[in-house]
């Protein structure tokens, strides 16, 4: 199975919409398990590209000289 590619907007958008379907009660149960482990997988892209660009910010500003 290839691995999805999708940015880091595209996943928190996708967050916000499942959360909004899940406070509008919009998803069936049958949805929400296989909804909540796309939600598991979207926070951790998320949560992986803000630490890989704290540690690409963090090495610029060890490397400029200010």
């Amino acid at each position: 199975m290839a691995k999805e590619i999708i940015t880091y907007t595209e996943a928190f958008s996708e967050l916000q919409q499942i959360v909004q379907e899940m406070e509008n009660a919009d998803i069936s149960v049958d949805e929400l398990s296989d909804k909540s482990k796309r939600c598991t997988m979207l926070i951790k892209l998320c949560k992986d590209q803000q630490k890989k660009t704290e540690a690409e910010i963090a090495k610029i500003m060890q490397t400029e000289s200010w």
